[in-house]
Order: structure tokens, then C-alpha cells, then sequence
């Protein structure tokens, strides 16, 4: 049954996330209530722990629990981190779960790209973002491969200046050839306020996992998202 304002849970590992994830929702999605549910404590005891436990695993899929039982018709998990339980959450219940940038990368793989760009400011951002790229590849698009190029700029996570972040990011990849993509992924939820200015500067799409996902959800969740015109992404 579709309803009028769906209740959509978001559990966050970092309040940035939370906010932005709120705002492009509010932008994207305004039919969706949204809950949100903040473990700030998770990434700390991750990299205590040296990684991802059982017991924080458990931790993980009682939070799922939880806004599953309040009644959230779908849940977003904004930490990448989230991922390594959203199959078990999938085979647990039956909303939509979608993971961190799981809609961002179906979108750009369901477009005629051949070459698109994962830009980052956190180091371990890079690789996550490429293996949950790549793994979709065989069920998206068979047969079309696609070129993925990284760049890495820390100097965007220092400021707060969304112009100057998008400058650093448009820099980073400039150093590793990235002026020849077809769209540009953003691979954390905090650079999203840059991507309207990094398009800008580089003349291609770019892509934010909490527009892909807001939209995707509202695809999902409502009659209206089912005649919607498609996904939109921040073009120059």
C-alpha cells in the first residue's frame, strides 16, 4: 500500500551525514517523515575494535531492529560501514533497505557511461565505494563494463567552504587524468554540498548518494515517484 507520507528511517554513524541526508531529502523527497537514528559511537569503537565485530555486527542489526519495528516503511543507512549487514537485514525484512550510495552507483551504472570518476576526502572512502561499484557491474549492466578512476583530496575535508571543497576535489582529479568522465560520484554524504560547484568546474554530471537515494525511495514509496521524470543529477 502506498501512503501519503511514508515513514522513512535513517540511521547515521556521523551527524554530518544526518543533516545533509536530511536537507536533500526535504529537497528531494518532501512527501517522506523522516526518523533518524544516530550510533556516534559506532566508526570509534570500529577502529577500536580494528574493524567491524560480531558484537557491533549485532549492534548494527538491533538498530535496523528497532525503526523496523517503530514502523519505518523503508530504511537508508548513511554510514558505508552499514554494509556489511544489509544482506542479513534484507533476508529479516521486507522494506526497502538501501545502502549508503547502493542508488548513486545503480544510477550511474544504468547510464550510458563508459568512464566515471569516485572522488573522496577520507582515505578508506576510495576502495569501499570501488568494491560496491564493481560488485554491481554484472547485475546492472552485463557485458558493459565500465572504467572506474579514484581520486583522493583531503584538503576538501578541511574546509567547511563547499566552492573551495569542490575546487580540491576538481584539483585531485585533474592530478590523476580525470578530465575525460562521463560523471563524477561523490563517495561520502559530506562532500555532497559541493557537487552543484564541482560540476561547475568540470562540465560533467555529479552524483550524490543522498539524492540517488532520496529518489529512489520516493520511486518506491509513493504514486507520484512513479510517474516522476528521471533521476536527476547536478549537472553544470
Amino acid at each position: 500500500m502506498i501512503e501519503p507520507q511514508p515513514l522513512v528511517a535513517m540511521i547515521h554513524a556521523v551527524p554530518a551525514a544526518q543533516r545533509i541526508a536530511a536537507e536533500t531529502f526535504t529537497r528531494e523527497f518532501p512527501q517522506a517523515t523522516v526518523w533518524n537514528v544516530l550510533d556516534d559511537r559506532l566508526l570509534h569503537d570500529a577502529r577500536a575494535a580494528g574493524g567491524l565485530t560480531d558484537a557491533l555486527r549485532r549492534r548494527m542489526l538491533r538498530l535496523i531492529g528497532h525503526v523496523m519495528d517503530g514502523g519505518a516503511q523503508a530504511l537508508l543507512l548513511t554510514c558505508s560501514s552499514y554494509g556489511e549487514v544489509v544482506d542479513t537485514a534484507r533476508a529479516l525484512w521486507d522494506a526497502p533497505i538501501l545502502k549508503s550510495d547502493e542508488a548513486m552507483f545503480t544510477a550511474a551504472l544504468s547510464a550510458p557511461h563508459r568512464r566515471v570518476a569516485v572522488v573522496a576526502s577520507a582515505p578508506p572512502a576510495v576502495p569501499a565505494a570501488v568494491t560496491q561499484l564493481e560488485a554491481l557491474v554484472p547485475a546492472v549492466r552485463p557485458g558493459r563494463p565500465v572504467d572506474i578512476l579514484t581520486a583522493l583530496s583531503e584538503e576538501a575535508a578541511a574546509t567547511d567552504d563547499a566552492e573551495a571543497a569542490a575546487r580540491h576535489l576538481a584539483d585531485a582529479l585533474h592530478a590523476v587524468g580525470g578530465t575525460d568522465v562521463d560523471a563524477v560520484l561523490l563517495a561520502q554524504y559530506s562532500l555532497t554540498p559541493a557537487g552543484q560547484a564541482l560540476a561547475a568546474l568540470l562540465g560533467v554530471p555529479v552524483l550524490d548518494g543522498a539524492g540517488a537515494a532520496a529518489r529512489e525511495l520516493r520511486g518506491l514509496l509513493t504514486s507520484s515517484g512513479r510517474t516522476a521524470a528521471p533521476a536527476r543529477t547536478v549537472a553544470p
